[in-house]
C-alpha cells in the first residue's frame, strides 16, 4: 500500500506536468480574461508588455476603409470646405458692407472671428471626445447657419455677432474632420485624410469667393443683396447639418471616464493628457511654423512685397500670391500621402522645411522672371503641405481617449504662434 504511494520527487514532476497543460489550456482564454474592461483604453502596463487592453481593442481604427465612415469623413471635409467660403465671404461684399455699416469695420470683424475660433478649438475638443462626432459636428455646422442668419439682419452689430457665431461653429470643421478620421478610417491612410481635409478648405478659399461676387456684382446678371447671399449660406448649413446628423456614426465619445458627471476636473484632465505630453508642444510649435511662411508670409505679405519690392503690379502680384493656396490643394494630401507610405513623419516634415525656406530665399533673392511664372510660389504652396503633418503627429503622440482635445490644443497652439511670431507689417 505504501508503495503505491508517490514519493516525494515524483509528486513534485507530476506537480509540473499538470500545471504545465493546465497553462496550455488556459492560455488561449487568459487574453480575454486578463484585462478588465473598465480599464482605459492606453494602459501603460499593457502597452509595455504588448497585451492590448479590450478597450483598446475596441478604440482602434478599422483595417479597412469602410464606406459609411468614408461619408462621414466626406460630409465633415465639405463642411470646411463650406465655413472657409463664409469666411472669406465679407471680403468679396467690402463695397456693399461698408455702404450699409457707414465704414469699413471688417478688419475688427475679422480679429473678433479668429479670437473665438482659436479659443473655440478648446472647447470643442473636449466636446467631441467626451459627446462623440453625432452629437457635436452637426451642431457645429447648425450653429454656422445661424451665424448667417444673424449676419442677414443687416446692421453692424448683427454682422459682428453673426460671424463670431459662425466662428464657434467652423471650429468644428477641421477638428470633427480630423477626428472622424483618427477614429474611424485605417490608420495608415491617417495622413492622407488630414491633407485631404485642408485641401478642400484652401479650395474653398481660393474658389469659393468667385461665386458670392458673380451673385452680387452689379454689373452681372443676377446683381442679389448680399443679405440674400446669407440667407443661401444658411440654407446650405441647415441642409448640411441634417444630412451629417443622419449619416455621423453614433457612438459617446473616446473614455467611458469622459461620461461621468460634468465638473471642472473632468473638463480638465484631457487637457492635462495632452498638455503633458512633451510631444504635443513639439507637434503644435512645429505646425504653427511650418504655417507661418504660407498664412502669414504669403497670404499677408506677399502682394504688397511683390508689388514694392519686385515692380510687379498689383494685379500681378495678387495672382502671383493666389498660387500659394492652390499648392496648398496639392502639396497637402500629396506629403499627407508620401508620409503614409513611408510610414514616417520626419523625414517629410524635413523635406518639406527645407523646399520651403529655398522657394522663401529664392523669392527674396532672385529677380522675378528668371524663373518660370508662378514656379516659386507653386513650389511653396505645394511644400507647406507638409505643415499638415504634425496635426497627425498629434494625434498618435496621445491617447485615443483624448484624439478630439489634442485636435483643439493643436489648433490653438497653431494660431497662438501666428499670433506671437508675425509682426503687423512686413517692414
Amino acid at each position: 500500500m505504501l508503495d503505491a504511494l508517490p514519493n516525494e520527487a515524483n509528486d513534485a514532476s507530476d506537480s509540473k506536468v499538470i500545471f504545465a497543460a493546465v497553462m496550455r489550456l488556459a492560455r488561449p482564454l487568459m487574453g480575454h480574461f486578463a484585462e478588465d474592461p473598465s480599464m482605459p483604453s492606453h494602459d501603460p502596463v499593457g502597452a509595455r508588455i504588448g497585451v492590448p487592453t479590450q478597450a483598446a481593442v475596441a478604440d482602434a481604427p478599422p483595417v479597412q476603409l469602410k464606406p459609411l465612415f468614408l461619408l462621414a469623413w466626406a460630409l465633415c471635409a465639405v463642411f470646411y470646405f463650406f465655413q472657409y467660403a463664409v469666411r472669406s465671404a465679407p471680403g468679396v461684399m467690402q463695397h456693399e458692407l461698408s455702404a450699409a455699416w457707414g465704414g469699413n469695420h471688417i478688419g475688427g470683424m475679422i480679429s473678433a472671428y479668429y479670437v473665438a475660433y482659436a479659443l473655440m478649438a478648446l472647447i470643442a475638443g473636449v466636446l467631441l471626445d467626451r459627446y462623440g462626432p453625432q452629437r457635436t459636428i452637426p451642431y457645429g455646422i447648425a450653429v454656422v447657419g445661424l451665424g448667417c442668419l444673424v449676419f442677414a439682419q443687416g446692421s453692424e452689430a448683427a454682422g459682428m455677432a453673426g460671424f463670431v457665431l459662425q466662428a464657434m461653429g467652423a471650429i468644428f470643421a477641421f477638428i470633427g474632420a480630423s477626428y472622424v478620421a483618427a477614429r474611424y478610417l485605417p490608420s495608415r491612410m491617417l495622413a492622407l485624410f488630414i491633407g485631404l481635409t485642408q485641401c478642400l478648405g484652401m479650395a474653398g478659399a481660393a474658389f469659393g469667393s468667385k461665386p458670392v461676387h458673380m451673385l452680387i456684382d452689379p454689373a452681372g446678371s443676377l446683381h442679389l443683396s448680399w443679405q440674400y447671399v446669407w440667407i443661401g449660406f444658411a440654407v446650405v448649413g441647415f441642409v448640411l447639418a441634417v444630412a451629417t446628423w443622419i449619416v455621423m456614426p453614433r457612438d459617446s465619445g473616446d473614455s467611458a471616464s469622459h461620461h461621468g458627471p460634468l465638473s471642472a476636473a473632468s473638463l480638465v484632465q484631457p487637457f492635462k493628457t495632452v498638455l503633458a505630453n512633451p510631444q504635443s508642444w513639439l507637434a503644435g510649435v512645429i505646425g504653427g511654423l511650418l504655417f507661418l511662411p504660407t498664412t502669414i508670409g504669403a497670404l499677408v505679405w506677399a502682394t504688397s512685397f511683390l508689388n514694392g519690392g519686385k515692380d510687379l503690379s498689383m494685379a500681378a502680384a495678387a495672382t502671383e500670391a493666389s498660387m500659394v493656396p492652390i499648392g496648398w490643394v496639392i502639396g497637402c494630401p500629396l506629403l499627407g500621402f508620401v508620409a503614409d507610405r513611408l510610414g514616417r513623419r520626419k523625414p517629410v516634415l524635413i523635406t518639406g522645411a527645407v523646399v520651403m525656406l529655398a522657394a522663401g530665399l529664392t523669392a527674396i533673392y532672385v529677380p522675378h522672371g528668371l524663373l518660370p511664372p508662378y514656379s516659386v510660389a507653386l513650389v511653396l504652396g505645394i511644400a507647406s503641405g507638409a505643415a499638415m503633418i504634425p496635426f497627425s503627429m498629434m494625434k498618435e503622440t496621445n491617447p485615443s481617449a483624448v484624439k478630439g482635445t489634442a485636435a483643439g490644443v493643436m489648433n490653438f497652439l497653431v494660431f497662438l504662434t501666428s499670433g506671437i511670431v508675425s509682426p503687423s507689417s512686413p517692414g
